[in-house]
């Protein structure tokens, strides 16, 4: 459990995943479009995060301009069931709400 919540600590990490397993590879400026609402600063952080848990492989390949990609190690691919089955819990939650309790802190 301790490494499954290092793995994903942080906001956006979930996303960050969840476009990863959407596509192979993705060049940091894909992830960089395919998530506007992160700042260069956090996905940056958010993907070295993930490298270091083992979860995200980066490449870089040498070149003028260096290219850098990132994809999912086949361990950072098992998190698709697990991501898959908190989102749908989450979404099934937000259904059972009562509109009078949704409000209440």
């Amino acid at each position: 459990m301790e490494v499954t919540l290092a793995a994903l600590r942080g906001r956006w990490t979930t996303l960050v995943v969840r476009e990863l397993l959407a596509v192979d590879v993705y060049a940091y400026s894909e992830l960089a479009v395919a998530l506007p609402e992160l700042s260069d600063k956090v996905l940056a952080e958010r993907l070295a995060q993930l490298t270091a848990a083992g979860v995200v492989r980066r490449t870089r390949t040498p070149g003028w301009p260096p290219t850098v990609t990132y994809r999912l190690t086949p361990h950072g691919r098992e998190l698709g069931p697990v991501l898959q089955a908190l989102w749908d819990w989450g979404a099934a939650a937000a259904l059972d709400v009562p509109e009078e309790e949704a409000d209440t802190p």
